[in-house]
């Protein structure tokens, strides 16, 4: 039976972070993937091959909408190619999956693929797709198996007409009329993809807004961008049943006046979050404790309830977010090795990756005032952007969230065109503890996207902002 110091059961983002960083600091370490493919749903069925048809698909509604102000004309019209869309997409992912594979063997990791689950707190059984049960044992063991798309109970997911995201990234034709159960982050992006590509998308969703974690301002425009992509929306609307027979699915939802919503579509992509995947671990034999709605329960250090047993990503509390994940899987690793790590959860950025993309860091508008914390706010508009007039990217704004009093940058919150990267200026700013007034006083490029931080930033400090 071989012998580790680390042994990682699951090989997301972080569970292979997680690995990389523990073989780093010197410590044998057993990686534990139960599929054949590294990188977990991120890789193969999330983040990765989701941007992938975004990007296909934005070039495509750019060529059809755009292309002809921007001065290039094209003989005939574009024509959508799913079939190769797909492929381009898959050929994303395995170079990825190819990537994760080439880190294993440069750190001296050693993978195991087949089902793990723990005998006891430091044995854990390999089932593998031939039958063969292998087990090993190590001195610590990190719990990093991710999570899978949540259902309704009167749901029945056939997986052909009523899917969940791992269905959508796959589907052979472009659906006429899609519904997305679900205002969120999957739903919204995945629903972007087919929108482009010319399929009606109707969201119904049971909040009375979408993107409802985030800062208000934030859902209110990207609904209005959305909705000139072709999108409806049916908020405070509560699904009741979703039926499917041959190629047609129907929606019946009621909304917060008992009044009835009846959607026939082609496709039902139920999007309505994900769950922790606890199931068939084994958890029990170890000891470790699970909360009411599955998820593993650790302490400040990422440990449970077992000592030398950790858990980290989409099993325990906190946002579902591979970087989330990554950062934890550093943290646990650097714990281990007797370190003293630190995560500040309020400071990992969210971000939606549709058009206009969103990203979040710190506190909502909406947290602040219930918080009682005083708070002052600037904004501004991307259309008062000469970059993205150019670029004709003018939906959208930045909005800059300080303290009143000691003027420190609380929130930022940004919609508009590469907003996913611009963030990040946001969250070193408010790691360092920056104020709006140093946000204000730094040069930015011009003509750039980022300049419309600084120029929010500037609003904030006593209304200053220049170009509005």
């Amino acid at each position: 039976m071989n012998a580790y110091d680390v042994v990682v059961i699951g090989s997301g983002p972080g569970g292979y972070v997680g690995a990389i960083r523990c073989a780093q600091l010197g410590m044998k370490t057993a990686l534990i993937e139960r599929y054949n493919a590294l990188g977990g749903t991120c890789l193969n069925v999330g983040c990765i091959p989701s941007k992938a048809l975004l990007d296909s698909s934005e070039h495509y509604h750019q060529a059809v909408h755009t292309f002809g102000e921007h001065g290039i004309d094209l003989k005939s019209a574009p024509k959508v190619n799913l079939t190769q869309m797909i492929k381009r997409k898959q050929d994303v992912v395995d170079q990825t999956v190819g990537g994760i594979q080439f880190l294993m063997k440069k750190n001296k990791i050693d993978v195991y693929h087949g089902h793990g689950s723990f005998v006891d707190k430091n044995t854990v059984q390999i089932a593998k797709e031939d039958g063969i049960l292998e087990k090993i044992t190590g001195k610590n063991i990190i719990i990093a198996t991710g999570s899978k798309p949540a259902g309704l109970p009167f749901i029945s997911i056939d997986k052909k007409r009523i899917i969940t995201s791992t269905e959508a990234l796959k589907l052979t034709e472009v659906p006429k009329h899609m519904v997305v159960i679900g205002g969120g982050v999957i739903g919204l992006e995945l629903g972007s993809v087919y929108a482009r590509l010319g399929a009606k998308v109707s969201v119904v969703e049971f909040m009375d807004s979408i993107i409802p974690t985030m800062d208000r301002t934030m859902g209110k425009e990207l609904q209005k961008s959305l909705k000139k992509l072709g999108f409806e929306f049916y908020l405070s609307h509560k699904v009741k049943e979703v039926t499917a027979k041959g190629k047609s699915v129907t929606v019946k939802a009621d909304n917060n006046k008992g009044e009835e919503l009846v959607l026939d579509a082609d496709y039902c992509l139920v999007a309505v979050g994900r769950k922790p995947y606890t199931d068939n671990l084994g958890l029990e034999k170890a000891g470790v404790k699970i909360d009411e709605r599955g998820r593993v329960e650790v302490d400040a250090h990422l440990q449970t309830n077992i000592s030398g047993i950790y858990a980290i990503g989409d099993v325990v509390k906190g946002a579902m977010l591979a970087h989330k994940a990554e950062e934890e899987g550093t943290f646990v690793a650097e714990v281990i090795a007797g370190q003293k790590p630190h995560i500040n959860y309020n400071l990992i950025p969210g971000v939606v990756y549709t058009w206009p993309e969103v990203a979040s860091v710190g506190y909502t508008e909406e947290q602040l005032k219930e918080n009682g914390t005083p708070y002052k706010a600037g904004s501004f508009p991307f259309k008062a952007s000469g970059r993205a007039r150019a670029s004709m990217d003018t939906d959208g704004l930045v909005k800059v969230l300080a303290h009143k009093d000691t003027d420190e940058i609380l929130g930022v919150h940004m919609i508009g065109p590469r907003c996913a990267d611009m963030i990040a200026e946001a969250v070193v700013a408010m790691e360092f503890r920056a104020s709006a007034e140093d946000i204000a006083r730094i040069s930015h490029a011009h003509p750039t996207f980022t300049e419309s931080f600084r120029e929010a930033a500037l609003d904030a400090t006593a209304k200053r902002a220049i170009h509005i």
